[in-house]
């Protein structure tokens, strides 16, 4: 089955063993009884095959934020289309990519509106391979509203997965990587990420957030309710 091309899948990851005890020596030394520090990433590996590897394999959720110094998040509420990513709640992704799209986005300088979505076929399950979805407002992408961000690393414990549920285009279950906390939640560590780490930064896509407001509002289940703008 093929997807729309708007849908990008993760790029692969060659995890060799040696980078593999790499990220290891970094969870041991920053991350499993962290405190919020600043890892200190030096590894030959991309930063979000570092983050995708935490994901994936470590019981942890990440945040994207320009804020370099949250001590604690707090929940906070959101403004979603959807009824699970509309609460007052600690968000959070199982997914290093999509964290790291919430870092690099300068959502204080142009960017009024974003689009996105990660998430994964349940079935089969060796395949399971991450797809995105990645728009902001068109007429802020002249403007290359990226910034230097940071990405937390917080403990899984009291977050809960969005349910996973029935994709209307393909006729199949799929599985999200958004994740919410009702409580307050301190970071384990952080790392810092730039534009150079997101590797789809010139796959972002423009839409008029008036047209997809309206047709959100008209089919609730049509994301991305695509409207490509140069």
């Amino acid at each position: 089955m093929h997807l729309p091309p708007h849908y990008l899948s993760r790029p692969e990851m060659d995890l060799k063993t040696a980078i593999c005890d790499e990220f290891e020596e970094l969870f041991a030394r920053y991350i499993r009884n962290g405190v919020g520090n600043l890892i200190e990433y030096s590894c030959p590996a991309p930063k979000w095959q570092f983050l995708c590897y935490l994901g994936d394999s470590r019981d942890v959720v990440l945040h994207g934020s320009g804020d370099p110094a949250i001590a604690e998040f707090e929940p906070r509420q959101s403004n979603d289309s959807s009824e699970f990513g509309n609460q007052k709640a600690v968000y959070a992704a199982s997914d290093g990519i999509w964290a790291t799209y919430f870092a690099v986005v300068d959502r204080e300088r142009y960017v009024r509106s974003l689009v996105n979505s990660c998430f994964r076929f349940t079935e089969p399950v060796r395949k399971r391979v991450p797809f995105y979805y990645f728009s902001i407002n068109a007429d802020a992408l002249a403007h290359k509203p990226w910034r230097t961000g940071t990405v937390y690393v917080l403990p899984r414990d009291s977050f809960e997965q969005q349910p996973s549920q029935r994709s209307k285009s393909t006729g199949r279950d799929i599985e999200f990587a958004q994740w919410r906390s009702f409580i307050a939640v301190k970071p384990l560590a952080k790392v810092t990420v730039g534009p150079p780490d997101f590797p789809f930064l010139d796959q972002i896509r423009g839409h008029d957030p008036a047209v997809v407001q309206k047709r959100a509002l008209e089919d609730p289940d049509g994301f991305p309710w695509q409207d490509e703008r140069p």
